[in-house]
């Protein structure tokens, strides 16, 4: 078995999407729109083939960044070394994005950094 894709909630479809498609190479499908329930998402697929869903409704609100509730915690999207992980981090600083953690390793082995994607969501950077 494999997780077949995973999924966000988001109050910006297309922030989040132009996030996922510029800074870590995802691939956006066609938006796809349901217009009697008023649901909107795409599905984002990865080279090493992950796909997320992001997913929208008119109703949803913001939540506070930052903040930690049950559930999911993070998606790990992995860069491929540390250099990468190194110079993504300080590309998404550049651009405004807040940095969680900085590039480390991890108790559990991890070369990683933490940062918030445009919806408040944790993103690792790994190696």
């Amino acid at each position: 078995m494999k997780i077949e894709h995973v999924a966000i909630w988001t109050t910006d479809l297309v922030t989040l999407r132009d996030f996922y498609v510029h800074y870590f190479d995802a691939v956006a499908g066609d938006r796809y729109v349901n217009p009697r329930t008023r649901f909107e998402s795409y599905f984002l697929s990865f080279k090493e083939g992950a796909r997320l869903e992001l997913m929208t409704k008119p109703e949803l609100t913001a939540d506070t960044p930052n903040s930690i509730a049950t559930g999911y915690a993070h998606i790990a999207i992995s860069a491929g070394s540390k250099q990468r992980v190194n110079s993504l981090t300080e590309q998404l600083r550049s651009d405004g994005y807040v940095i969680v953690s900085e590039p480390r390793t991890t108790g559990d082995g991890y070369y990683e950094s933490v940062v918030l994607d445009p919806g408040g969501n944790h993103v690792e950077i790994t190696e």
